[in-house]
């Protein structure tokens, strides 16, 4: 990008809430000496980085939901501000008028009465500013456009920004089927983090799905680039320098590397099994994750853990909220649970994602540690347990 390469820009990188500061740390691991990081806030990071930046944190974010870069921000009282605001910024300057455009909101305790009304007046800004400049008005597209520009509102200010990303960064292009209730691939990431594994660690997942959680720990463990395989929208704005691009490519290509510890996961639908498989090949990690059938009440730990080697459980079981349950089966699914953890998993840690408050007494174990982290809109906890062994209960299911 020239002179312009050095020039830093304001961005904000909205992820799952709960997972604010394991992206601020995710942020502050990748080495940069332009990025400045700012304090998480509900629902993000905010960062000031240059263009590279830009590139390097859609190559490499597992986390963060989307790269944001602002391109303007005012206090607003009504839509026709907005409209004000989106006519005087130099749009130009990213994008030329035979993009295509797509506006998207979101909005915090905003006093507007009509959001999408000022979404309209923002996108009628947009295009009557390249009308002013002498340009035509800019197509709108969207379901697949050049450009997406991004309206937040909050109480009394209206932000856009450039959306760099494009599609959502969970989306990396390994999945293209999913089972019930899917995790997305950044929520995974942030509780490998929050659980605190690292590669070194052994992994199991006995309760995997289609193996977002255990395809994610492989990716890190085998230092693959979470944006690898896909596009970015900010290879369609002017001045992006595709060279600059295929060498940060080609540098976290050289990164890949064999798993220091063994991975492993199951599933008791031999269905979920091979779509897991089939999903660890499109993301080059089959080779690194033993995928196997069997019922997580069966499940016995899957090597013998060589003196001093940690290892440790991190899944999503499922529950009321996510997977319609069967009355006693349901109720009986935790405690029956929590026996297989304790008297086959002693020495391991486990991290089980929960929506149910109460887990921790169904379990009959008691967390180390509980995080409250949102999948979607359903508020869960991440409860970490240090497991030892204890007596099978003799209650009823």
């Amino acid at each position: 990008m020239g002179a312009a390469a050095a020039e830093l820009h304001d961005l904000y990188l909205p992820c799952p809430r709960g997972l604010e500061q394991v992206l601020a740390d995710e942020l502050a691991e990748l080495g940069s000496a332009t990025l400045r990081i700012e304090p998480p806030q509900s629902g993000g990071v905010a960062a000031r980085g240059t263009f590279d930046d830009v590139m390097l944190l859609n190559l490499h974010s597992r986390i963060a939901s989307r790269v944001l870069l602002r391109a303007g921000r005012s206090r607003v009282r009504d839509a026709d501000d907005v409209y004000s605001l989106a006519r005087r910024l130099r749009w130009e300057r990213w994008f030329d008028a035979r993009s295509t455009l797509r506006i998207d909101l979101s909005a915090e305790r905003s006093q507007l009465d009509s959001l999408q009304f000022a979404a309209l007046r923002a996108k009628d800004g947009i295009c009557d500013h390249f009308r002013g400049i002498g340009q035509q008005r800019p197509d709108i597209d969207r379901a697949n456009p050049d450009v997406r520009v991004h309206l937040h509102l909050n109480a009394d200010s209206a932000l856009l920004y450039l959306d760099t990303s494009g599609e959502a960064l969970f989306k990396r292009g390994w999945r293209t089927e999913h089972g019930e209730a899917p995790l997305k691939e950044n929520l995974a990431a942030g509780l490998l983090r929050l659980a605190g594994w690292t590669p070194q660690v052994v992994l199991y997942d006995p309760l995997c799905g289609a193996g977002t959680v255990a395809i994610e720990a492989a990716q890190i463990a085998c230092g693959v680039a979470p944006g690898a395989q896909r596009t970015f929208a900010f290879e369609r704005l002017r001045g992006f320098d595709a060279r600059r691009w295929r060498q940060l490519r080609a540098q976290a290509e050289a990164r890949r590397r064999a798993p220091p510890a063994p991975l492993f996961a199951a599933d008791i639908d031999p269905r979920m099994v091979r779509l897991a498989h089939d999903n660890a090949q499109r993301a080059g990690v089959a080779d690194a994750l033993s995928l196997h059938q069997g019922d997580v009440m069966d499940a016995q730990p899957p090597l013998t853990l060589a003196p001093g080697q940690a290892a440790q459980i991190v899944t999503n079981p499922p529950y009321a909220e996510r997977i319609e349950a069967k009355g006693s089966e349901a109720d009986a699914f935790l405690p029956r649970l929590g026996d297989v953890l304790k008297q086959r998993f002693a020495g391991w840690r486990a991290a089980l994602l929960l929506a149910d408050v109460h887990a921790e007494r169904a379990l009959r174990l008691k967390a180390a540690r509980r995080h409250v982290v949102y999948n979607g809109a359903i508020e869960c906890r991440l409860f970490t347990f240090e497991l030892v062994a204890g007596r099978p209960s003799r209650k009823p299911g």
